[in-house]
């Protein structure tokens, strides 16, 4: 349910992306649009669903299952009224403090010269988007508030909401022929909007569900204390990976322009398979491994060993051929969604090509969000925290020196196609790709330190390999699909070879009774049985 909510999320999502290119294509007004909303999101992300995970809903969930009702509701009000104190007083600080804040997000936007100046245009836009942050929090809250209850679907729809109106509001503007700036105000008004929405929808189910529930500000209310210590650990730890998406736009933002935005296109592609296969399995499973959690002695258990192991089964069946499929179908894939308007053959390409340099690092992304809510769920929160410090240093580490080297190189040195227009440069894909290193790399150490708690074998190596294979012999079927198809237009294309590529696996799959594929039709069926 989580996935079906998360899906329906992305591909509203992929639609308002598809709008921003074709209004502002590889360009300045992308770059404002993807870097004012980078400041809100690190804050929402800082004190939201990460923190929550991690701190809310493994006490919340363990006062339920003590059939501690009454005390839930009442620490799920003093939660809530912390959150909406601090999420608003910084809210307020995001509209006053819009200058420094975007001069330290986007330092190369001060240099413009001529032409659009996007230094006060992503000025003027964070003070429009900055309060949808609080907003947002109070959102992700009541997502750990029905997930504790085992309410998935509607949580991770919400943001369908957001979308919509960003999307309404674009047309809007578009229909009277507004200028790009006057689109860009109207999408930031839409992104406010929709995030008081997305809060909204879920506000019914919250309060029939909880019990006792009174918002307050105390810190004497029952597990209150326990979160605040838990909290500090998962910021500094969700705070260095926001850090580390900041740390891209800072150093893109010194790229010519239209560098931000083409990261903000390949990472709606690569946040697909991380919410849908990786976040799905990771936030459905946090509450169980809670509740899997030995008593008092915060070991784990065999039943809680075995659940994470097939959870990384489960999560890699889908996320291997995703793996694969972009490297392989990652042009037409970008081509079929972003190829309108503005949006060219050579954008198509270098998004293509960021694209690849963030798929590089897809499996290890997707496994470590599991293998962090395992840390939760042991009551472990500084582990995750200083593996994600070492990861984002790193990241950064090498990707200045990756980003000064590939932009040194167009697309047209690297693709040798017809039909390439204005020159783009390559620097961009050097962001990406230490983007993915550094994944791997905290993928691996969170590895090992959960083999230090938990001695037995819980990675399996064996069944990825297999899935690996799988998917490379589906992708000889797509690729002899794509060279066998007469010239049509590229979502048709995509539509066929990705087509042929995915039932291949899945029929692959099927012949060889992979029983990951069985985990997850198993769920369905379940749920449309009943």
């Amino acid at each position: 349910m989580v996935a079906a909510g998360i899906l329906a999320s992305r591909l509203i999502g992929f639609v308002r992306d598809r709008a921003i290119a074709h209004f502002f294509g590889v360009g300045p007004h992308a770059d404002v649009w993807r870097a004012a909303l980078r400041a809100p999101n690190a804050l929402q992300n800082l004190l939201g669903e990460g923190t929550l995970s991690a701190a809310f809903i493994p006490i919340y969930s363990r006062l339920l299952k003590e059939g501690r009702e009454e005390e839930a509701g009442r620490f799920a009000g003093a939660v809530f009224g912390l959150l909406t104190a601090a999420a608003g007083a910084l809210a307020l600080l995001g509209v006053l403090l819009a200058r420094p804040i975007v001069a330290l997000l986007a330092l190369g936007f001060t240099f413009d010269q001529g032409g659009v100046d996007r230094y006060e245009l992503t000025v003027a836009a964070v003070r429009i988007i900055f309060p949808m942050t609080a907003v947002l929090v109070l959102s992700a809250w009541a997502l750990g508030v029905l997930n504790s209850h085992r309410r998935f679907f509607l949580p991770y729809f919400a943001p369908v909401l957001w979308n919509v109106a960003i999307i309404a509001a674009l047309y809007w503007q578009a229909v009277s022929l507004a200028t790009l700036d006057r689109l860009l105000f109207a999408a930031c008004w839409g992104a406010l909007l929709g995030g008081c929405l997305q809060l909204l929808v879920q506000l019914p189910l919250v309060l029939k569900l909880m019990r006792g529930f009174r918002p307050s500000l105390s810190t004497r209310v029952t597990g209150v204390r326990e979160a605040l210590r838990a909290v500090g650990p998962v910021i500094a730890g969700r705070g260095v990976v926001q850090l580390s998406g900041y740390l891209d736009v800072f150093l893109a933002a010194f790229l010519a322009p239209g560098a931000v935005g083409v990261l903000g296109y390949a990472q709606s592609f690569y946040m697909l398979p991380v919410s849908l296969f990786g976040m799905s399995v990771a936030a459905a499973e946090l509450p169980e491994l809670s509740r899997l959690r030995e008593a008092g002695s915060g070991g784990a258990t065999r039943d809680l060993l075995a659940r994470v192991r097939r959870s990384l089964r489960q999560m890699a069946f889908l996320n291997v051929p995703t793996f694969v499929g972009y490297l392989a179908f990652g042009f037409l894939l970008v081509g079929a969604l972003y190829r309108t308007g503005q949006f060219e053959v050579t954008d198509n390409w270098l998004a293509y090509l960021v694209l690849c340099g963030y798929t590089l690092g897809l499996l290890a992304s997707t496994s470590s969000r599991l293998l962090q809510n395992t840390f939760y769920a042991l009551g472990d929160t500084r582990t995750p925290a200083w593996i994600a410090t070492l990861r984002v240093a790193v990241s950064a580490a090498l990707g200045w020196p990756l980003m000064v080297w590939l932009d040194r190189y167009a697309v047209s040195d690297l693709v040798r196609t017809p039909g390439l227009g204005r020159t783009l440069f390559l620097g961009a894909m050097g962001l990406s790709l230490a983007s993915g290193i550094g994944a791997w790399l905290e993928f691996l150490m969170l590895r090992r330190s959960l083999a230090r708690a938990v001695p037995d074998p819980f990675f399996p190596s064996r069944e990825v390999g297999r899935m690996l294979l799988l998917a490379g012999a589906a992708a000889l079927l797509g690729g002899l699909v794509w060279a066998v198809l007469p010239p049509v237009h590229v979502a048709v294309r995509a539509l066929l070879v990705v087509g042929a590529y995915a039932a291949a696996y899945l029929l692959l799959a099927r012949w060889l009774a992979a029983e990951e594929l069985g985990f997850w039709l198993g769920r369905f069926g379940r749920r449309l049985r009943r």
